[in-house]
């Protein structure tokens, strides 16, 4: 639905446009200009010879600016309703006689679907173009290659310079405060949080209007979210959750269901780590409704995939009741990420499957099943985050497999806790005592642990073991200072020390 506001005198005449398109009439309503401040997202103002356009802050669409105001005609009135319908068909045949207009409803139909567009940084002459104009100019080439498929290279600090002169020549706070939103979402993409944070304080504190206010506060917390980090600072952790609240009834209020849904997500995961468990899973469960509702695939699936960590999460503290949970959330994301789209998610939901399935509480009979497709998501997790191409992730999946073939069913092929060292090994081979101490000495108590149990072939090779147990087991007070994980090294040195005596 479009609302179209404008003086008593034009009623008539906007009326008869309307009404000659067929079935214009039935999205497209007219209202006194007066009644502007009870509105709405999707507007124009006409008034006297121009259509104004405001601002358009939601996120469904480019953030492209058209110049603005545009001459008022009947043909210049209908291109522009029509493009505000996302009809791009009738947007161009109604714009055929005005190349701006006509050129400006082309850019934004590439950017919305993905077609390739040219990047014309010349913007003269200068003498014809007005402030606004040499302003819309810098916002829409940053947009253009922040958002846009462009046939040559950009370099992030291109389009830095391009969003930077937009703020320079912005005519206005609110101006400045939405090409602001665009560039604070690139550093935030960008990993330059500090930056991103600055920028968008500084403009949050402007006279500017609510909508501006809190889609800025939008991003802000998205910045606040990436800066959490374990140990969690609880003065930072807090503020995220008062602005996020903020936003979350801003845009309740606005029955953006899309961006409540969205929000909702975040606001599990915050709960999640403040170990609200109950309020998480209700955050999450509200997000699916609603996205059930509004028929987005590929943003249910990463609702699902977000309750399946949820869920995942806590079976991991000890509520093994939760694995069935997980993996059924986790299936139902799987219906959309698949390795072909979403690589990443999938080699991460496998990672989590194979632990699932490990642990995952059922009759002994079934117990060797369980254990087959596990193997089969720990293979298809490291097919994915191989050593060479993601470390971390690597190591701690081959962590996550050792782990897991310890509670494997007694193999007829070889010993499982035998090849549980193997991946554990593996693990440490990345896990250095310079940059993962504290993951390190958590990998090492797990490999001790499995040492234990493993059949040895001959007297050779459990001499062998036992000397790397004893160094090892050493080594942990060299990693960490946490007395809990000492005394688990404590432990082991104490077993050794009793085994050594009775081999004496």
């Amino acid at each position: 639905m479009l609302t179209i506001f404008a003086t008593t005198n034009l009623f008539t005449h906007l009326q008869e446009v309307i009404n000659a398109e067929y079935r214009l009439n039935e999205v497209v309503v007219l209202d006194l200009l007066e009644n502007l401040n009870k509105v709405t997202t999707n507007y124009l103002i006409v008034e006297q010879s121009e259509i104004k356009i405001p601002i358009h802050w939601e996120n469904d669409v480019p953030p492209f600016l058209l110049s603005n105001p545009i001459v008022f005609d009947e043909q210049n009135l209908l291109a522009v309703i029509y493009f505000k319908l996302n009809n791009f068909e009738k947007a161009y045949h109604f714009a055929e006689n005005n190349a701006i207009l006509l050129s400006d409803i082309d850019i934004c139909n590439c950017l919305q679907h993905g077609i390739s567009i040219g990047l014309n940084t010349n913007i003269t002459p200068i003498e014809s173009y007005s402030k606004f104009d040499i302003y819309r100019h810098w916002h829409n080439l940053a947009v253009k290659a922040h958002y846009g498929e462009i046939l040559s290279f950009v370099s992030a600090y291109q389009m830095k310079d391009f969003y930077q002169k937009a703020l320079e020549l912005a005519p206005n706070d609110e101006y400045r405060a939405f090409t602001a939103k665009q560039y604070a979402s690139f550093l935030l993409d960008t990993e330059e949080l500090e930056n991103a944070e600055i920028l968008l304080e500084d403009c949050i504190s402007k006279a500017i209007s609510d909508d501006a206010k809190f889609e800025l506060m939008n991003v802000q917390y998205g910045v606040w979210l990436k800066q959490l980090g374990i140990p969690y600072d609880e003065n930072l952790l807090q503020k995220t959750k008062n602005t996020l609240w903020e936003v979350l009834k801003y845009y309740e209020k606005q029955q953006n269901h899309l961006q409540v849904a969205i929000i909702l997500i975040d606001a599990a995961y915050v709960a999640n780590i403040s170990e609200s468990f109950a309020e998480a899973l209700g955050y999450i469960n509200r997000a699916i409704d609603i996205l059930r509702n509004e028929d987005i695939p590929e943003l249910l699936a990463n609702a699902q995939y977000r309750k399946g960590v949820l869920f995942y999460t806590w079976a991991q503290v000890g509520n093994i009741q939760f694995y069935k949970p997980a993996m059924e959330a986790y299936q139902e994301a799987l219906k959309i990420f698949t390795y072909d789209n979403a690589p990443d998610i999938f080699a991460e939901i496998q990672h989590h499957l194979g632990v699932i399935y490990s642990e995952i509480p059922d009759e002994v009979k079934k117990k060797s099943l369980w254990a087959a497709v596990s193997v089969s998501s720990f293979h298809q997790a490291l097919n994915h985050f191989t050593r060479e191409t993601h470390p971390f992730e690597y190591a701690m999946i081959c962590n996550s497999f050792a782990n897991a073939l310890t509670k494997y069913p007694p193999s007829v092929k070889g010993d499982n806790f035998a090849k549980a060292l193997n991946y554990y090994r593996k693990s440490l081979e990345i896990r250095s005592a310079e940059e993962y101490p504290y993951e390190r000495a958590l990998t090492i108590l797990n490999f001790l642990e499995a040492c234990w149990f493993v059949n040895h072939e001959d007297e050779l090779q459990e001499q062998l073991l036992f000397d790397e147990m004893t160094a090892k087991a050493y080594e942990i007070s060299t990693l960490t200072n946490d007395t809990k994980l000492l005394s688990e090294a404590q432990r082991h040195l104490e077993k050794i020390q009793e085994l050594s005596k009775l081999l004496a």
